[in-house]
């Protein structure tokens, strides 16, 4: 089943005081996904100030500077994996290297009817 790894911290990785080690720790936990299987895709986010929200009410298009909500925890990157089931995800996730500074929310994804 597939589960994307949604990364949330409140820090950009770039301001991390050993940003080094932490870029080669994530590379290397990437790397290591790969090589299991069970990484699908997976991208580190350029930082918050380069956010951009579109909305669309009524038919008409408003765009804002910066992200949707105002959190101190933001939207870091995501991991999409293969797992056996939930806890096996829940496994992985632990594992990223952003855990231990954010969080981690793991979701399932839908089958649609279009990708069956």
């Amino acid at each position: 089943m597939k589960y994307l790894c949604i990364i949330y911290d409140q820090t950009d990785i770039a301001d991390f005081p050993d940003h080094e080690a932490l870029v080669a720790e994530c590379a290397a936990y990437a790397e290591a996904l790969r090589a299991s299987g069970q990484m699908i895709a997976g991208e580190a986010l350029e930082p918050i100030t380069t956010a951009t929200t579109v909305r669309v009410r009524q038919g008409r298009m408003t765009v804002t500077d910066g992200p949707f909500a105002e959190t101190k925890e933001h939207l870091v990157g995501f991991v999409l994996i293969d797992a056996r089931d939930l806890n096996d995800a829940l496994q992985v996730a632990a594992r990223i290297p952003s855990a231990r500074s954010g969080s981690v929310e793991v979701r399932p994804i839908r089958t649609t009817m279009a990708r069956r």
